[in-house]
């Protein structure tokens, strides 16, 4: 089976900074991607990349079978991004600015506003908030809009860059069960987060990133029995080289207590 996403020796700097230092990848088609990896490792770069959102990298990358550098706009069509934060359309509501977006995917106007209506209904918003502006939003109500924004069009590809962020219990919750209904009608999904526990109990496959370089992949299981059966909050410590926080908490809790 051919992989969704294939990424061969990904290299890309700011600043003659090195952020990813030679990446490779290749994610199938119905499975849940967990990428992690301490700030500043290349999650994020990552993530842009592979949507085709940053130039100036090297390498080969390919998503949906198409060359993210020559024809991102390509790309685009057969993806969904869902970052942690974005700038909306403050002026606009909910339903307005899906309205754009549908106009964007050339999708079919009335149906798209019928459907947006039902899925920012099922995750918990109610009709009199969608007739609000969205600057009136609070932060987990616009991660709604930006769920329902990627996903609207149904695509291959679901790119998410912390997607739990500012969402109450019950809707993080819902934002599972659907990504394991995406994953079992075909989809791939990238999910980038910082959050151990629920790439654990979410993701098929885990991926961890530590100073461009990826240091491990695979399932949660093969990286325990690597790792004599850790926890994964362990394993990403030690992986990540991040094996310093007990001596920088007492550190930072004997200088609270110091005059």
């Amino acid at each position: 089976m051919n992989p969704v996403i294939r990424v061969h020796d990904l290299k890309m700097a700011y600043r003659d900074q090195p952020v990813l230092r030679g990446v490779d990848l290749s994610v199938g088609p119905g499975q849940i991607l967990g990428y992690l990896g301490p700030n500043g490792a290349g999650k994020t770069t990552t993530v842009r990349i592979l949507a085709g959102m940053l130039e100036g990298f090297t390498g080969e990358v390919e998503v949906c079978g198409h060359d993210v550098a020559r024809d991102p706009l390509a790309v685009k069509r057969h993806i969904g991004f869902v970052p942690e934060q974005a700038a909306l359309y403050d002026q606009l509501t909910p339903l307005e600015f899906l309205d754009l977006v549908a106009a964007l995917h050339e999708l079919d106007a009335r149906a798209t506003r019928s459907k947006a209506t039902d899925l920012l209904e099922t995750l918990g918003l109610e009709p009199g908030e969608l007739r609000r502006r969205l600057e009136t939003y609070s932060k987990g109500m616009r991660q709604k809009v930006l769920l329902v924004a990627g996903l609207v069009h149904d695509p291959q590809v679901l790119f998410l860059d912390e997607p739990l962020s500012g969402l109450d219990a019950n809707t993080a919750l819902i934002v599972k069960e659907i990504l394991h209904a995406l994953r079992d009608r075909g989809k791939t999904v990238f999910y980038c987060s910082h959050v151990l526990d629920v790439v654990e109990r979410t993701c098929d496959r885990i991926v961890i990133l530590a100073d461009g370089r990826i240091v491990a992949d695979g399932t949660f299981e093969d990286l325990q029995a690597q790792q004599t059966g850790r926890s994964l909050e362990r394993i990403f410590t030690e992986l990540t080289s991040e094996g310093q926080q007990t001596a920088l908490a007492a550190r930072f809790d004997a200088r609270l207590r110091s005059p």
